[in-house]
């Protein structure tokens, strides 16, 4: 495959990821690093800081959406920050020295996606039902039903985006799409938890990326990032992530969820068939 074709597969990747993932708090990376490692070829580990210089380009479309809507900054944002920065930090270093291998990469992937797609597709339909039953509990019982359920401590958000930041280093994703379900799991509203997941997301991954581009000066391999083609995905996924945010208010969260938690499972499953077969 040509740089040409490459950097335009790139972009459309980014693009046509980025509109779907952004409106639930997702950079879309997630899913763009099979597309990398399996169509554009792109080696390992150096797949892991390219994702991430996607997330850099990438994040600020959606985020300067959130922010001229007014969503974007508060409390949960810095928990989130505080912890995923220092964690991405040691998740590169860990990547780079314990994790090098393309078939332990693949599977690691698997053991990552397969669950999260399956526990947020699930979540979503028990919500979805238990929306069902406090609808009808309220036509019954007015004022009867109480609201969801609380959302976790600040020192129990900022523990969770460590762990987060961690395998977000490791894995490319800046942790925001590892986040985002646990914490709308948890209670937080979506509204509150997309621009947060998302601004944590774009930090974490400056800081991750810089983390690589530093490992490179000392160690062998394609350490570096694939800067042409991560500019690529991350001019594509600038455009996706701006009207993907814009679009936010006007789609179907439950479907969005459920499609997110299905592409999430399949690419874990073909992940783990092609390790484990």
């Amino acid at each position: 495959m040509d740089s040409w074709t490459t950097g335009l597969g790139g972009f459309a990747a980014g693009l046509l990821i980025s509109v779907v993932t952004a409106p639930v708090g997702v950079s879309g990376a997630v899913f763009l690093l099979p597309v990398q490692v399996s169509v554009l070829g792109v080696p390992s580990p150096a797949v892991t800081p390219t994702n991430l210089l996607f997330n850099v380009v990438a994040g600020p479309g959606a985020l300067l959406r959130h922010w001229r809507a007014g969503r974007l900054g508060g409390p949960l944002t810095r928990l989130l920050v505080a912890g995923t920065v220092p964690g991405v930090v040691v998740g590169a270093v860990v990547r780079v020295f314990a994790v090098p291998g393309p078939r332990v990469f693949r599977l690691l992937i698997a053991a990552l996606l397969l669950p999260l797609g399956l526990w947020l597709s699930l979540r979503t339909l028990r919500t979805l039902r238990s929306q069902r039953t406090v609808r009808t509990l309220r036509t019954l019982r007015p004022g009867s039903v109480d609201a969801p359920g609380r959302a976790p401590s600040p020192r129990a958000t900022t523990a969770l985006a460590l762990a987060v930041g961690v395998a977000g280093g490791v894995y490319g994703i800046g942790g925001g799409s590892l986040l985002g379900p646990v914490l709308v799991g948890r209670g937080v509203p979506v509204a509150v938890v997309a621009p947060a997941a998302l601004a944590s997301t774009f930090v974490t991954s400056l800081v991750g990326a810089g983390t690589y581009a530093l490992l490179s000066l000392f160690t062998t391999g394609e350490v570096a990032p694939d800067w042409v083609l991560g500019l690529c995905c991350g001019a594509g996924g600038l455009i996706g992530g701006y009207l993907g945010a814009r679009l936010q208010p006007h789609l179907p969260e439950t479907a969005l969820r459920l499609l997110l938690g299905g592409l999430a499972a399949g690419v874990g499953a073909v992940y783990a068939v092609q390790v484990l077969g």
